[in-house]
């Protein structure tokens, strides 16, 4: 997303989008109520994982060696 804000009603769209990704990949897997205990470590895994993009792979080719 860029740097403007969403409004309320944008905010839930996208909200009940997120969420509607999480029931078609997730349903039969998790508990609907668990959901947050899978989606959270994930978030946290993208973003350090986005952080470190940069330097991935000169990272990969010193442990290859």
């Amino acid at each position: 997303m860029n740097n403007q804000r969403l409004n309320a009603s944008e905010y839930t769209k996208f909200v009940n989008f997120i969420w509607s990704i999480a029931d078609d990949c997730l349903r039969d897997v998790f508990v609907r109520g668990k959901y947050r205990d899978i989606i959270l470590p994930m978030t946290a895994i993208r973003r350090f994982d986005s952080v470190i993009e940069p330097k991935k792979k000169a990272n990969y080719r010193l442990n290859l060696i």
